[in-house]
């Protein structure tokens, strides 16, 4: 890599979406494994570019998606400090430009899933580095997965910390506040102690629920959705609240963004049938 070439991340070949009859984990092979070795070996002291290959590539084919991430995952690490520590700034150092925005991104961000893993195994030992590099790692690809393990360990300072990111100028890093506190994220580990009591993150999504965003407003519904399937009274009783609110605001798009949110976020229990759900979905404006 030199300073006239894009970063490596920017020249990895990805489609814009999942095509048919080509499987997600195709993305994780030679091509991903050669670039980001490009993009350790200028800022990882020693760094071993062959080394890193053989040991990444090493039964690569026979596994599937996620076998395949964590192996380069466990490749990366072989070459960083033990101490995340040490091992985060570095990791951080390698990778690519921020995203400027929030749709069209493609498939292209998976380069960045190994580095997700490896946080996920690693960073949570050293809660202040990790949550860094999840902050580093949301503003380029998603660290939705990779942060759910500090909620785990680290709950009460993990919620702390992102109630202070709710009012980040990043879109990317707002949503990682709905989007990884998350019960039923799919994909992702379940966090049983939030899907058990929602008042852990129903403040943070109080704060978002207006976000400029629809990114991120989109998140605070497909949250709402996961708690409405283990406390639905709760989320009813929430989402009347939310649009009885919207007749004391005075802006038209404020009000409809509102509105927006509430349908999608009660669609599950209106597909089902719940009066309630299906009523207040009329009142904010379904059509059927």
């Amino acid at each position: 890599m030199t300073d006239s070439q894009p970063h490596p991340a920017i020249r990895f070949a990805a489609p814009a979406s999942i095509l048919h009859g080509q499987p997600l984990k195709a993305l994780m092979g030679k091509e991903l494994v050669t670039l980001i070795a490009e993009s350790l070996e200028p800022v990882v002291p020693g760094f071993d570019r062959r080394h890193f290959r053989t040991t990444a590539l090493r039964e690569l084919e026979s596994m599937e998606l996620k076998e395949r991430s964590r192996a380069i995952a466990r490749a990366i690490a072989e070459q960083l400090p033990e101490s995340f520590d040490e091992a985060g700034p570095l990791l951080i150092a390698s990778l690519g430009p921020p995203l400027e925005r929030t749709e069209g991104n493609g498939l292209a961000t998976f380069f960045y899933l190994p580095h997700s893993e490896l946080i996920a195994e690693r960073g949570v030992e050293s809660f202040g580095s990790g949550m860094h590099a999840n902050y580093e790692l949301t503003r380029r690809f998603t660290a939705e997965f990779s942060v759910r393990p500090f909620l785990v360990r680290h709950r009460e300072r993990a919620l702390t910390l992102l109630g202070d990111w709710v009012d980040d100028p990043c879109p990317h890093v707002r949503r990682l506040v709905s989007e990884g506190t998350r019960p039923r994220l799919p994909w992702g580990m379940r966090l049983g102690e939030f899907q058990a009591d929602p008042s852990h993150t129903l403040p943070l999504l109080e704060r978002l629920k207006d976000d400029d965003s629809e990114y991120v407003r989109r998140s605070v519904a497909n949250h709402l959705g996961d708690l409405a399937k283990d406390h639905l009274t709760t989320i009813l009783d929430l989402c009347e609240r939310w649009l009885d609110e919207t007749k004391r605001l005075s802006e038209p798009r404020r009000i409809e963004n509102r509105r927006a949110l509430l349908r999608h976020a009660l669609r599950y229990p209106f597909k089902q049938g719940n009066e309630r759900a299906i009523c207040l979905r009329r009142l904010a404006g379904t059509k059927r």
